[in-house]
């Protein structure tokens, strides 16, 4: 393999620093080709352009962009757009030869790859091979499922040797938690892999280009020429290319393991880098640009699901400590005391968290609760570590491993969890995890890390990857993100209270307003980047499928396609309602007055009603009393519960949903009456739970709607109820 020259020397110093995204030279599937970004010439070739193209890379450099692939396709670089943005890929022939034309920006250049299309290249079975992976990772019931599911489909579909799903903790050592192989190959499962394995810019790197392919570890690297940009005379940037070439160091690495072809695609929950999709193929094994497609739309798919089931946990978790927590708060307001409040009464803080003990230091005295190092340790922790950490929240499952004075006590304080109440460097809550001895099955000694190879002149991997089993000690079990979120709500809490003893139930609403808020806004920010993204993704692909092969394929895959489209567009229409359930909270109100007749009027156009429930019958009661409230938000509620009468109804006869008015209690009380399905009275309350649907699965819904309803009334100080048998339909009545 050619010598690399990196800008930087890499040593063992410094080796997660190799930047390997300036390598300097492609992969031997393909030709990369770079060109002026504004003026579209030829900048840089790999030198295998005569193997591909029939002609030499000198040949090309310096011409014109057009000479190579022709007017038309010249054009797809009209609109330039952003770094980030997405060109659309072309099939193309050159001298004979088709290829695929993968172009993305990179700085000042338009960085190629073309890859040549294979003769066996079947657009229908990519689509069946879509529909079947969709069908069965939507269908995985838990993370487990989902993860044996993952690696059975993308052994079944691509043919590798080896399958594995391979999961980070928070130190970015892997283990493997799923595999499927070979009969004859030994298992991995449950293996562990150290941080170095995945240096810090390989996994930065999957962020930006999520599936990697390396088809044969022996390939001949490809140097580009010239070595440097004559744009801007660095090297050039081939973070995104397809044909990337590979670490010396990891195709040795890979050597070592015996492998001879790899498959690795990023898995994402919530904008982190959760995993990899690993492939390991004891030969040589090429799949094409398509089949990377499907196996990126398979992690996306994976991502997706992944993300709503831990989203799922969070939201149930969530709900079980907030319980908690306000029933905190509300002893310490009765009782007028903070240390009594939280240690002293029938709810304890150390019921906030699964641990075995906990320690509250306010005002210079601690007060111990459950299995917990003494007084005289917890004082000096504080001293001489606590209280030096630059963060309010701190936590780790090693304490002995930071803060040596704790291995004195691992068998009652090896986790440790703590939060600052207020200004103070003095005052803290903790919670305690003890020692959970665990035997760790390493792939290898992660002791025995890369070392300086004096004859090669790089640093080279480890060579032994035997099953080394390590006694873990010292050691808890790991604080999951819930429990984080929890005791910084916690913390909020009590600290506006040291802070404001005077204002103690005012602070403890804003307190509670505040939490709910920043929870679903985070809640929001990583469904809005980890799914609303992989679903345009989804999305844009199936429709590429529809416009460049849909009349091709036969009514089955045509129907597929529709499937995939309909499907991106429930999910799209379930994030959209959540989103608009979280951002209920944040929202202030805005009161108006306005026409309840205009405004039903509206959302009935809206539905195209005539159209769309053509048998239905509309009455609404002729000048009902003007509403006085925020109209964005009773614009939702209306919408909510017109939707909701007219679907429940159309099955019915004679379908009829009525709109009126009447005083309740001296309120003005506004209703929909529809005659459909209706429900069991015991649920007229569950109905206006978030993710609540008691209509069956004959009628497709999210079971949000009525939660915003509900979240938005109760924002304006109303109330909402309904009235319902089954088969009598329903009627909603509601007040602001």
């Amino acid at each position: 393999m050619p010598q690399i020259s990196y800008p930087e020397k890499v040593d063992i110093t410094n080796c997660d620093k190799e930047p390997i995204h300036i390598i300097g030279q492609s992969q031997s599937h393909g030709v990369i080709i770079a060109c002026d970004r504004s003026k579209l010439i030829i900048t840089q070739t790999g030198q295998n352009t005569q193997d591909f193209f029939g002609m030499p890379y000198t040949q090309l450099l310096g011409k014109p962009l057009k000479d190579l692939i022709g007017e038309e396709l010249i054009r797809i670089f009209d609109n330039r757009g952003t770094e980030d943005a997405r060109l659309p890929e072309r099939e193309i022939t050159i001298n004979g030869t088709e290829f695929i034309m993968v172009p993305h920006f990179s700085g000042k250049s338009i960085i190629i790859d073309f890859e040549p299309i294979a003769s066996n290249h079947n657009p229908y079975e990519y689509q069946r091979q879509l529909s079947n992976i969709l069908n069965i990772l939507n269908a995985s019931e838990t993370p487990e499922d989902l993860c044996n599911d993952a690696a059975k489909i993308t052994r079944d579909v691509f043919g590798y040797d080896r399958v594995m799903v391979y999961k980070f903790d928070e130190e970015w050592n892997g283990e493997v938690i799923a595999e499927k192989k070979n009969e004859d190959l030994e298992s991995w499962l449950g293996l562990h892999y150290p941080a170095s394995d995945i240096p810090k810019q390989s996994r930065a790197l999957f962020m930006k280009h999520r599936v990697r392919i390396i088809s044969d570890v022996n390939y001949e690297p490809v140097p580009i020429e010239p070595e440097l940009s004559p744009i801007d005379h660095e090297p050039l940037d081939l973070s995104r290319s397809e044909l990337r070439g590979v670490s010396p160091i990891h195709i040795e690495y890979l050597q070592n393991m015996n492998v001879g072809a790899s498959l690795t695609a990023a898995l994402i929950s919530n904008g982190k880098l959760w995993g990899l999709l690993a492939c390991h193929h004891y030969s040589s094994k090429h799949i094409n640009y398509y089949q990377r497609q499907t196996c990126e739309f398979l992690t996306q798919i994976f991502s997706n699901e992944l993300s709503l089931k831990e989203s799922s946990k969070y939201i149930a978790k969530l709900d079980e400590w907030e319980i908690v927590r306000e029933k905190l708060v509300k002893q310490v307001e009765e009782k007028g005391k903070i240390k009594k409040g939280l240690s002293q009464m029938k709810v304890l803080f150390t019921d906030l968290m699964e641990c075995e003990g906990g320690a509250l230091l306010l005002d210079g005295k601690i007060i111990l609760i459950g299995k917990t190092p003494g007084k005289k340790e917890v004082h000096q922790l504080v001293d001489e570590f606590l209280s030096k950490q630059p963060d309010s929240l701190f936590f780790t499952k090693n304490l002995s491993a930071v803060y040596p004075g704790a291995s004195r006590f691992t068998e009652t304080a090896s986790g440790i969890l703590s939060v600052k109440l207020g200004r103070s460097d003095r005052d803290f809550l903790m919670w305690f995890r003890p020692e959970v001895v665990q035997n760790v099955s390493w792939g290898g000694n992660p002791d025995n890390k890369a070392s300086f190879d004096e004859t090669k002149q790089r640093i080279t991997p480890r060579k032994s990857f035997e099953k080394w089993t390590q006694e873990l000690t010292g050691v808890s079990d790991p604080w999951m993100d819930y429990q984080l979120g929890a005791a910084r709500a916690i913390r909020e809490s009590i600290s506006n209270l040291i802070q404001e003893k005077q204002k103690i139930k005012i602070a403890k609403l804003n307190d509670q307003l505040r939490v709910a808020h920043d929870e679903l806004e985070l809640f929001s920010q990583g469904l809005s980047h980890d799914l609303k993204a992989p679903l345009r993704g989804i999305d844009g692909y199936a429709h590429i499928l529809k416009e460049d092969h849909y009349q091709s394929l036969d009514r089955d895959g045509q129907k597929a396609i529709d499937t995939i489209l309909s499907s991106t567009s429930e999910m799209q229409e379930h994030i959209d309602n959540i989103l608009s359930f979280a951002g209920v909270t944040g929202q202030n109100i805005e009161k108006n007055i306005f026409s309840v007749n205009y405004m039903v009027e509206d959302i009935l156009e809206s539905f195209n009603v005539k159209s769309t429930y053509p048998a239905t019958k509309i009455v609404m009661e002729k000048d009902l009393p003007r509403m006085m409230a925020d109209k964005r938000m009773m614009l939702q509620v209306w919408s909510n519960l017109l939707a909701n009468a007219l679907k429940y109804s159309e099955r019915e006869k004679e379908p009829i949903v009525e709109i009126g008015a009447r005083g309740i209690n001296g309120k003005t009380t506004y209703f929909v009456k529809d005659n459909g399905i209706g429900f069991d009275p015991k649920y007229k309350e569950d109905i206006f739970n978030l993710f609540s649907r008691y209509s069956g699965d004959n009628f497709k819904g999210t079971g949000i709607g009525l939660a915003i309803v509900k979240k938005i009334i109760e924002k304006h100080n109303g109330m909402i109820w309904a009235e319902s048998e089954p088969g009598e339909g329903s009627t909603f009545y509601f007040h602001v």
